[in-house]
């Protein structure tokens, strides 16, 4: 699975905006947006933070692994 799908299967899945994930990493919505829709890339601090926030590995995160 791509890891963008799964970051946004996270978000929906809590019922969250994309401002409200993107104030986790720092982001804008804008910025945040460009990251889900592939227009920007997600760096691996960020990547860090929001496995912690979801609580999930990072191979579940990017679909190395069904399990989180």
């Amino acid at each position: 699975m791509n890891y963008r799908i799964r970051m946004r299967n996270l978000r929906e899945d809590r019922d969250l905006t994309q401002k409200e994930v993107g104030a986790i990493i720092n982001k804008s919505q804008q910025g945040y947006s460009h990251i889900e829709d592939g227009r920007a890339e997600l760096k691996i601090e960020d990547l860090i933070k929001l496995c912690q926030f979801y609580e999930v590995s990072a191979d579940y995160f990017i679909g190395l692994t069904e399990e989180s």
